[in-house]
C-alpha cells in the first residue's frame, strides 16, 4: 500500500461523516468514536499502519470539531510559535527556526470560523468593527488576531505557545542565557526588592525571563500580576492576584487597559507589582508605583538596547502625560528603575542575556548608567554559531542601600 493516497482517504471519510452522522447530536467523544468506526470499516481488508489510522481519525475529527491543522501544531511541543497569514500561508517556529508548512486551511471562511471559536473561548469578540484582538487559549497560549479589511491577505492568526512547565532559572542556565553565579546574584537583587526592568526585541525571551525571576519572590509576599494575556506561571506565591486586560466590546465600550489595572492594583495592598509588558502611557503609572513604596516590582518592554529602553520609556510616559517636562520624566525613570536586564535573539537564533545595567541618578540632562555585566563573543563565534559569555565589568554596584537594608552585603 505504498501508493495509498492518504489525503484522498481522509477527504472521503470526512465527507461520509458529514453527510451521514447527526453531528449536532453527538458529543465530542461520541463523534470521535464514530469517526474511528468509519475509518476501521473503510480500511477493512486493507493494511494501514495503526499510527496512520489514528492520525487520519484525529485529523478528520479536528477538521469538524477542532481547530483543523492547528490542532496538530498545538500538540507538538517542539513548535513554539504559529503564524498564519491567510489560509494558504502557514509558518511555524520549531526549535528556534521559522519555516513554512505545506498544509493549508480549506478556505478563509474556515479559518475565520476557527478564529471566532478561539476568541470566544476567552469571552472576547472579533469582527469588522473590532478587527484586532489579543487573547489566549485555555492552555495559556498567547493569541493575536487581525481580520480584513485591516489585513490585506486574509485572516491573520499568531499564536505564541504556552510552555506546559514554568521556565526556571535552572533552565536558563542550562540554555546558556545566564550563568549560575549571575543567577544567584539576580536572586539576591529580587529578594532585596530592586525594581528590575527586562528589555529586548520580539522573541528574545522577555516573558520567559520575567517568569523565572518572579519565582525568586519570597513566598510570604502579596503579588499583583498585570498582563494583556495571562502568561506568567509563578508557582511559589500563595497570596497572588492575576489581572488581565479586556478589549472594548462591539459598541466600543468596556475596555480595561494595563493603565486601569495598575491604578486598581495600588488599592489592593500589593507588596510587589509585576507588569507583563508596558507599551504606552501606563509606563508613567508603573514608574509612580515603583516610586511610592512598591519596591521589588518587575516588568518588561521592547527595545534594542538598554539606552534604547530608556528612550522608549520616555516616549511611553509622554503618551500618558503629554506636556510633562522631559526632566521630570527622566527623574521618574532614574528613581523608579534600579536595574535593566537586556536580552537579545542572536543570528544563530539563540537567546542570550546581553547586558545587566544599573540605572543611576539623573545628572546634567541624562540618566547615568552603570554596566555590571556585558556579553562578549569569543574566538569560537562563527557566522552560523554564536559563542561567548557575560563578562563582569570593573564597575561596582553603586546603589547598595537596598542590599544593606535587607541584610545583604554588597556582593554584586
Amino acid at each position: 500500500m505504498a501508493d495509498v493516497n492518504y489525503e484522498q482517504i481522509e477527504s472521503e471519510i470526512k465527507l461520509y461523516v458529514i453527510g451521514n452522522l447527526p453531528l449536532s447530536k453527538l458529543s465530542d467523544d461520541d463523534l470521535y468514536l464514530s469517526i474511528e468506526e468509519v475509518a476501521n470499516h473503510y480500511f477493512e481488508g486493507i493494511y494501514i499502519p495503526i499510527d496512520k489510522k489514528v492520525e487520519i481519525t484525529e485529523r478528520v475529527f479536528s477538521s469538524i470539531r477542532g481547530f483543523g491543522i492547528l490542532d496538530t501544531m498545538m500538540k507538538d511541543d517542539r513548535i513554539t510559535e504559529v503564524m498564519i497569514n491567510g489560509k494558504d500561508n502557514v509558518f511555524i517556529e520549531k526549535e528556534g527556526k521559522v519555516s513554512r508548512i505545506e498544509q493549508a486551511f480549506e478556505s478563509d471562511r474556515r479559518l475565520e470560523d476557527i478564529i471566532q471559536r478561539i476568541v470566544g473561548l476567552a469571552g472576547r469578540e472579533v469582527n469588522q468593527a473590532n478587527p484586532i484582538v489579543d487573547t489566549r487559549l485555555p492552555d495559556g497560549s498567547r493569541v493575536n488576531v487581525v481580520l480584513p479589511p485591516v489585513s490585506l491577505c486574509g485572516p491573520i492568526l499568531t499564536i505564541r505557545k504556552f510552555s506546559k512547565t514554568p521556565m526556571t532559572i535552572g533552565q536558563l542556565i542550562e540554555y546558556g542565557s545566564i550563568t549560575k553565579e549571575i543567577a544567584e546574584k539576580l536572586e539576591i537583587l529580587v529578594k532585596a526588592k530592586y525594581n528590575i526592568f527586562i528589555s529586548g526585541s520580539t522573541g528574545s525571551g522577555k516573558t520567559t525571563f520575567l517568569n523565572a525571576l518572579s519565582n525568586f519572590i519570597p513566598k510570604a509576599e502579596r503579588i499583583i500580576t498585570i498582563e494583556d494575556s495571562a502568561e506568567l506561571q509563578i508557582v511559589n506565591i500563595d497570596n497572588m492576584v492575576s489581572l488581565e486586560t479586556r478589549n472594548a466590546n462591539s459598541s466600543g465600550t468596556g475596555a480595561i487597559t494595563i493603565k486601569d489595572l495598575i491604578k486598581s492594583s495600588l488599592r489592593m495592598r500589593p507588596e510587589r507589582i509585576v507588569v507583563g509588558e508596558v507599551r504606552g502611557g501606563e509606563a508613567l503609572d508603573m514608574l509612580q508605583a515603583m516610586n511610592t513604596g512598591h519596591d521589588g516590582s518587575l516588568s518588561t518592554g521592547h527595545a534594542n538596547s538598554v539606552k534604547d529602553m530608556l528612550s522608549r520609556l520616555e516616549t511611553m510616559v509622554l503618551q500618558g502625560a503629554e506636556g510633562l517636562p522631559l526632566e521630570a520624566i527622566r527623574q521618574q525613570i532614574s528613581s523608579g528603575i534600579d536595574v535593566i536586564i537586556h536580552l537579545s535573539r542572536l543570528r544563530d537564533h539563540s537567546r542570550k542575556t546581553m547586558e545587566i545595567c544599573e540605572v543611576l541618578d539623573y545628572e546634567n540632562g541624562q540618566i547615568k548608567l552603570n554596566p555590571l555585566y556585558v556579553y562578549k563573543e569569543d574566538d569560537g563565534s562563527t557566522l552560523e554559531k554564536v559563542s561567548g559569555s557575560l563578562i563582569r565589568t570593573e564597575n561596582p554596584l553603586q546603589n547598595n542601600f537596598k542590599l544593606t537594608l535587607m541584610g545583604y552585603k554588597n556582593i554584586i
